[in-house]
């Protein structure tokens, strides 16, 4: 692949804005479209050019990105995608689930467009530093072919070659992840209540078998210091834990403690609404606790 190739990137949100950004920083010619005019005129004073459809997109590259919110806009916007005079593949970096990877898959197929089920995780520090991981589903030769533009966004996963193999690795780590938070406010919640140092505990569990990603980075980062702006919306993790819920399901596999933290975030949600931070899910325990997990940073 040319490093002057021209790609195009549908949802330049917080972490499309990174990934589109690094696009152009490599070398690439990127035509960007979103309904987020001022995320698309920051690439566009970058170097990116301006669509004005997610249709003007695939009519302009051959190879076309998107990292968007949610299933049913990923299968809008593929349908507009598959109309496009250009385009031959089509990279969905977004968290659908394996039944709308399938469908969309299956649209563009008709229009002789291959479909790469490749969602990311790693956040969108992880997105702007280029440390996502990238769980790519498609055919072999195939994901080789793109590995130059998918490593330019982060590392390459090589999942399957079935359409929804990468969403059900996606699922699989995104469960985990909002386990992680949910957990860990919780037991922060009944130490601090208990009368210990919240920076004294995170030290604790960051030195034993306790660790994770969020005592690791999410509470100090941005609860302990009351700040909770991790950057990414609790509406779209409470979207991954349901997918993962019903995923399971679909497949005879229990989710016991998945259940519980999927309701965790559905009321965290409906407190903070869809964009609140996912961090916040401690502040809706401290209300329950009575407590509040607060470090010396705090101001």
């Amino acid at each position: 692949m040319s490093a002057k190739q021209e790609l195009g990137f549908i949802g330049v949100g917080r972490m499309g804005i990174h990934m589109a950004g690094r696009l152009l920083e490599a070398g690439y010619g990127v035509t960007v479209f979103d309904l987020n005019e001022t995320n698309v005129a920051r690439l566009v004073q970058r170097g990116a050019k301006r669509a004005a459809s997610p249709a003007e997109v695939a009519s302009t590259a051959e190879t076309v990105l998107a990292s968007l919110p949610t299933p049913d806009i990923v299968k809008a916007v593929a349908a507009e995608v598959a109309t496009g005079s250009k385009v031959k593949t089509f990279i969905d970096l977004s968290t659908t689930g394996p039944v709308a990877a399938k469908e969309v898959a299956a649209v563009l197929a008709a229009k002789g467009i291959a479909a790469v089920d490749a969602p990311v995780s790693g956040g969108p520090s992880g997105a702007e530093k280029g440390t996502v991981a990238v769980m790519v589903a498609c055919p072999k030769d195939l994901a080789e072919t793109l590995r130059p533009v998918v490593e330019v966004i982060g590392k390459m996963f090589w999942v399957g070659a079935e359409p929804g193999q990468g969403q059900a690795m996606k699922l699989v780590n995104n469960i985990l992840s909002a386990t992680a938070v949910a957990m860990t406010s919780e037991a922060l919640a009944m130490g601090a209540k208990a009368g210990l140092d919240a920076d004294t505990m995170i030290a604790v569990i960051n030195s034993g078998s306790g660790r994770n990603t969020a005592t690791e980075d999410k509470f100090p980062r941005c609860v302990l210091n009351r700040r909770f702006d991790f950057g990414f919306a609790i509406g779209l993790m409470h979207k991954d834990a349901k997918l993962a819920v019903q995923f399971a399901e679909s497949l005879g596999v229990p989710m016991i403690v998945g259940n519980a933290v999927n309701q965790l975030l559905s009321i965290t949600e409906s407190i903070e609404g869809f964009n609140g931070d996912l961090t916040t899910t401690a502040r809706t325990v401290e209300k329950w606790a009575g407590v509040e997990i607060k470090g010396k940073a705090a101001k």
